[in-house]
């Protein structure tokens, strides 16, 4: 999948289009909307630092939140441009609207290496439509389109897939931002070519949602380990009981197909032999959306491999941790995507810790390459504060399930070949 890159090309004097990921955790303080996690914006300095150095005239795009064609105030990036001025020290110029005579007029007061960012794309339906009208407009302003926001880059949208062709059209070209490159190669030909053992940890809530990734990986891997909520559905394809855990009665023979392709393949399929439970009782209270809340109770470690009818799986148990930490430190490659149980509690997370501990160790003693699928996955390996032990964290949730499922992603679809 060789694409060009912001290396491949002279942009000096030249209106670049870069579209980036700031849709950034906000909240409000003092009436003010600030931005409370900056990893997204930091991971773009190094693409915003080298066309500066080449002499580009650096156009900023990017979404938040999902304001559904409306103008919200508390989705605006305007504070972003501050945040990103601080971060890359020097000013960041701001424009309240991403396309139209106010955008015309910015950008034509940009020199060599200024930057300027684009109010939020999707205060516009056209953005989610992927207009080509909309497109159209969005590329007016720019020679060259740059995308370096991986995680959006499985949205068919005019700021992913449609500017792309639009510029291409006009006898531009489109390119990977350094970010975008290094998520291909690692989620691509890293775990093309593996080095071997090849362990995938594989967690989170739904069978559903990873089946399609567990089947591509049941083709490249040596072993493979289960574990969040999706566990209790393969038990119960087992045969087992799985008391008042969250599972996916539909798909217990999805669960059981993949089962069985691992023995053909010859890949050992692991899932939890023990399992830290707890009880659910319901409360008075309501969550947000009007339901009532569940409390976890009374958390131990089931040593059995059934659950009893009274408990809830709520994280995989000691025994499963260490044995998926054996397996993990002999590892050349390591893919992990899911957290292990509901790692947001203390009480439930010292298995999706104990995993990043040996994921960590096995990168760091043994110099395995360690790739960390986005999402949860990231949030979890960063609260244990290991994040930068290891070799690749992607920023991208969904666009890197469906990555790893062998799908072509629409904004990488859409640049140009090399």
């Amino acid at each position: 999948m060789a694409k060009l890159t912001v290396n491949d090309l002279d942009v000096s004097g030249k209106r670049v289009f870069v579209r980036v990921d700031y849709n950034v955790p906000m909240e409000e303080k003092d009436g003010q909307m600030v931005v409370n996690d900056s990893t997204r914006i930091k991971e773009t300095l190094p693409t915003l630092e080298l066309l500066a150095k080449k002499g580009a005239k650096i156009i900023l795009a990017a979404h938040l939140g999902r304001p559904k064609g409306q103008r919200e105030a508390t989705m605006s990036l305007k504070p972003v441009a501050k945040v990103l001025s601080e971060m890359i020290k020097k000013p960041v110029a701001f424009v309240d609207d991403c396309v139209g005579e106010q955008v015309e007029l910015a950008v034509s007061k940009l020199n060599p290496g200024d930057i300027l960012l684009l109010e939020n794309v999707r205060y516009y339906n056209q953005e989610e439509e992927n207009n080509p009208e909309f497109a159209a407009k969005l590329a007016a302003n720019a020679d060259v389109y740059v995308n370096d926001a991986f995680g959006a880059a499985h949205r068919a949208h005019a700021s992913t897939e449609g500017i792309a062709t639009a510029i291409v059209k006009k006898g531009g070209k489109a390119v990977a931002g350094l970010l975008m490159e290094r998520e291909l190669k690692f989620l691509g030909d890293e775990l093309e070519n593996a080095s071997r053992p090849f362990v995938v940890i594989l967690g989170g809530a739904k069978v559903s949602d990873k089946i399609k990734v567990i089947d591509t990986l049941l083709d490249k891997a040596d072993t493979i380990l289960i574990g969040g909520a999706m566990a209790y559905t393969f038990k119960l394809a087992e045969g087992l009981k799985v008391g008042q855990s969250l599972v996916e009665p539909d798909k217990v023979e999805v669960a059981r197909a993949a089962v069985e392709k691992a023995k053909k393949k010859n890949v050992q399929f692991l899932i939890p032999s023990d399992n830290v439970v707890a009880t659910p009782f319901k409360t008075d209270k309501l969550n947000k959306k009007g339901k009532p809340v569940i409390e976890l109770q009374n958390p131990r470690v089931n040593a059995e491999k059934n659950i009893p009818d009274s408990e809830e799986g709520v994280d995989i148990g000691p025994a499963t941790a260490k044995t998926y930490a054996e397996v993990i430190s002999k590892a050349k490659t390591v893919l992990w995507n899911g957290p292990m149980g509901i790692f947001e509690d203390p009480r439930f997370a010292e298995g999706t810790f104990a995993v990043a501990r040996a994921v960590v160790e096995a990168t760091q003693k043994n110099g395995a390459k360690s790739i960390i699928g986005g999402g949860d996955s990231v949030k979890a390996i960063n609260k244990a504060k290991l994040g930068d032990k290891v070799t690749f964290m992607s920023t991208g949730g969904g666009a890197s399930l469906e990555f790893l499922e062998g799908k072509m992603l629409p904004g990488v679809a859409a640049l140009s070949d090399k």
